[in-house]
């Protein structure tokens, strides 16, 4: 389990991930060296899985977000499996969710504009396998969107 420690690590490094072994270490009150395993031994136990670069894909021109929610056609044996596959390989899907109830998955899509969204739509998300239905919900606005913990 986590000490006090591990979670003094974790929260510094949710707040500012780039800071530097040396700065994060002094700003903790220990050694570099003692930082880096406890670093190393939060890597192996899978709690900490890596550093990200976070990019604004609006900033890149991207302005259209979509929402699918997808119902498969369950009485297909490898439904989920086809289904998840084929997705994966659409470039401007930046999400996939499954989910237990009456929607099954729930694709993120982005676009440049609303005819590159149709287009995407069209060419490649109605041919994605093993669709019951589906259900768009246009993203309006991002009101949170924190990927920090409460540690």
């Amino acid at each position: 389990m986590l000490d006090d420690l591990d979670r003094r690590i974790l929260r510094r490094m949710q707040f500012n991930p780039d800071q530097s072994i040396p700065d994060l270490a002094d700003a903790l009150g220990v050694t570099a060296s003692r930082l880096t395993r406890r670093l190393e031994r939060l890597r192996e136990a899978g709690i900490l899985r890596g550093i990200r670069a976070v990019i604004d894909w609006r900033a890149l021109g991207f302005e259209v977000e979509v929402s699918l929610r997808v119902t498969l056609d369950k009485t297909q044996t490898r439904a989920f499996d086809d289904f998840i596959e084929a997705a994966r390989e659409i470039a401007e899907v930046i999400e996939i969710q499954t989910f237990l109830g009456r929607v099954d998955v729930r694709l993120s899509v982005i676009a440049r504009d609303m005819p590159h969204y149709q287009q995407i739509y069209r060419d490649e998300i109605l041919a994605l396998p093993h669709i019951a239905d589906i259900e768009a919900l246009m993203h309006v606005a991002r009101i949170k969107a924190e990927e920090s913990l409460p540690l």
